[in-house]
């Protein structure tokens, strides 16, 4: 028999604004506060939780120009609503703040099709694996070399990760010091290195003839990563066993596209809270699968998961540090790091995941 339609009947969103732990910068920017924000949609009195690490300015957006549109579609119509709300976009923008606020509500779509259905999200999207490698994500450059050898030394020597990935580029002239001493800290575990864009492309290639004397296996976004040529220039020069990466900043389709069409990088990035949510995850997983090439998954390792099961060429998503600490505060069911992998709980509807009002109450924006 047909199934009945399930209508949507609420939208709800909200933003949080959570203080780091200590000051942090990367090759070209600096913070204190991250902000999240939490969207519910609800239909058939079950609540999917979706979110997204943006601006405060997706509330309004969503509120005024996403909720009109999703409200009263039927919840398992995702395809539908995801197209919709890409067309609805349209004058606006599509990419950046407009691309996450889709992405929280395509995410809290996909958790409440699941949770309709009484199964994982994990189950749902079909596993490829049952578990997934990280990569300790942290080494900002207002670190000391103390505090750098801490974190690292932690997740290598404690929770088993294989890789760990530093951020270089605000002060190249002590990043050599700061990557040796990582290196000390890790061991024979791999280091990788994150630029933010911070370099011109003779210096990026610099630091990438540095990085493999160290023994550095990634260098992330060495040149902007809208420079599509002097990335394809550092992946041809740069020496073994370095590879190039990039993508976070992939809003959609076209831009992953591109990329992967220049042979810009070894390895692209996708992140779902930035490129419309799991169906634009799972759109540039295609991509990078039909390639073929490696894809890693950018930051909020905790919404990953699910998604990260599923795609095909899957090498590792990152264990962000602000994302890690904000998910663990306010999230029940966010996933534990054991032996250097993360495993979705698959007694549980959806991602798992259930966000804690209260507690998020005193850093409401």
């Amino acid at each position: 028999m047909p199934r009945a339609e399930v209508p949507i009947k609420e939208v709800k969103v909200r933003a949080y604004r959570i203080p780091t732990d200590a000051p942090e910068a990367d090759g070209t920017f600096a913070w204190e506060r991250t902000t999240l924000v939490v969207a519910e949609v609800t239909a058939g009195g079950v609540t999917g939780l979706g979110y997204t690490y943006s601006s405060i300015a997706v509330v309004p957006l969503i509120a005024s120009t996403l909720a009109p549109i999703v409200m009263h579609e039927d919840a398992f119509a995702i395809p539908r609503i995801w197209n919709a709300m890409v067309a609805q976009v349209r004058n606006i923008g599509s990419r950046g703040v407009a691309a996450s606020a889709i992405a929280a509500i395509d995410v809290a779509l996909w958790d409440l099709k699941a949770r309709l259905l009484g199964i994982s999200l994990t189950q749902l999207f079909g596993m490829a694996r049952d578990s997934v490698p990280v990569y300790g994500s942290g080494g900002f450059t207002t670190y000391s070399d103390e505090r750098l050898r801490e974190q690292f030394g932690s997740w290598v020597h404690e929770n088993g990760c294989r890789f760990v990935k530093m951020k270089i580029g605000s002060n190249p002239g002590e990043d050599r010091r700061r990557m040796e001493a990582a290196r000390e800290a890790i061991g024979a575990a791999a280091l990788m290195i994150d630029a933010n864009g911070a370099f011109d492309r003779k210096d990026g290639l610099l630091f990438a003839e540095l990085g493999a004397e160290l023994g550095v296996i990634w260098f992330e976004e060495p040149v902007s990563s809208d420079d599509l040529e002097g990335l394809r220039l550092l992946r041809d020069r740069a020496p073994p066993p370095v590879e190039i990466a990039a993508g976070e900043y992939g809003y959609d389709s076209f831009y992953f596209k591109r990329m992967m069409d220049a042979g810009a990088v070894d390895v692209v990035q996708a992140d779902a809270t930035r490129c419309c949510g799991y169906t634009g995850f799972l759109k540039a997983a295609a991509l990078a699968d039909a390639q073929p090439m490696a894809l890693s998954a950018h930051t909020a390792p905790a919404l990953h998961l699910p998604v990260c099961c599923a795609a095909p060429r899957l090498r590792h998503v990152e264990w962000f540090h602000d994302h890690v600490r904000i998910e663990q505060m306010l999230f029940d069911g966010a996933p534990v790091l054991r032996n250097g992998t993360i495993r979705p709980d698959l007694s549980q509807p959806g991602h798992g995941l259930t966000f804690r009002h209260a507690d998020a109450e005193q850093f409401a924006a």
